[in-house]
């Protein structure tokens, strides 16, 4: 459901400096620009290090100095605006800049039209979803798109070494590097009461449906469902691996008898030596539990 909030008169604005080749700088200079000359205050809360980041937007929201968090960048980006404002009222504006923007896209925001999303926020039209959320010794740790742990965390690390590529290319890339040498790995999957324990190329526990840049992982996950989808590969060889992996762009590869679909409240993960990865960021070392949290974020958002 949509809603008109009060007046979201000042806006924090964080810009991931390195998202999109610098696109995110400009996108951020267009939308503080726009912003201001419609009455909005802008308080800008960028940062050089993503721990710097997630420090300066969790203070502006959680001080009450901001009526809005806006970030500019990829899923990454979304991700540490999803950790300062989940919990909150208040909302975040996911302005998409990066190479893969899976959680922008799942929230139905456009792509290179900066003038829309400022009339957004100055409409004040927000509506809540969902959201994971780890809880640990150190706190709540949330995320909004898509937790892996296992071949996609390892295609992730590989990737960040392709510097030369970008986006869905550089992920194509680094899963034909890494593929070759991974046989599978040994997995408890909990979901609220269902227990699997098998060998799997994949996990993925979903609150949004892809990742990737647009691979459909989990294609029937909904961020307001209040579920998450837990998408299992369990082991194929190689070629077969091949064969299917094409299918994940347009969701056919749900229809293949290795992948099974649960559904639940609960997550628990296990397997040994593995971490996790959230909306393309490091997260936690398996074993995790993981929850979904009904309406626990405020979006500006169509």
């Amino acid at each position: 459901m949509t809603h008109t909030t009060p007046p979201l008169r000042r806006i924090g604005l964080y810009a991931n400096p390195v998202s999109g080749r610098g696109r995110g700088l400009a996108a951020a200079s267009q939308l503080r620009g726009i912003l201001a000359d419609s009455g909005h205050i802008v308080l800008d809360v960028t940062a050089q290090s993503a721990a710097e980041a997630r420090v300066r937007t969790a203070d502006a929201v959680r001080s009450g100095a901001i009526d809005a968090l806006a970030v500019v960048g990829g899923d990454g980006t979304a991700h540490i605006g999803t950790n300062a404002c989940a919990g909150t009222d208040v909302p975040l504006v996911v302005v998409p800049a990066g190479t893969g923007n899976d959680n922008a896209r799942s929230l139905g925001m456009p792509r290179r039209d900066i003038p829309t999303i400022a009339r957004y926020i100055t409409l004040g039209r927000t509506r809540r979803v969902d959201a994971g959320r780890s809880v640990t010794t150190e706190g709540d740790r949330w995320w909004l798109g898509v937790l892996g742990g296992g071949f996609d965390t390892i295609v992730n690390a590989r990737g960040r070494t392709l510097t030369a590529l970008h986006g869905t290319p550089r992920y194509l890339a680094a899963v034909a590097l890494e593929l070759p040498r991974f046989n599978g790995l040994p997995y408890a999957v909990h979901v609220d009461d269902q227990r699997r324990d098998t060998e799997a190329m994949l996990v993925a526990v979903a609150n949004g449906g892809t990742f990737g840049g647009g691979m459909k992982v989990c294609p029937d996950a909904s961020m307001t469902d209040g579920l998450l989808d837990v998408l299992i590969l369990h082991k194929i060889g190689r070629g077969e691996f091949l064969k299917v992996f094409p299918k994940v762009f347009s969701g056919g590869h749900v229809t293949h008898p290795a992948v099974e679909i649960l559904r639940g409240r609960r997550v628990r993960l296990e397997c040994d030596g593995v971490d996790s990865q959230a909306d393309g960021e490091d997260f936690l070392p398996l074993p995790v539990d993981l929850e979904v949290v009904p309406g626990a974020l405020a979006v500006v958002a169509p």
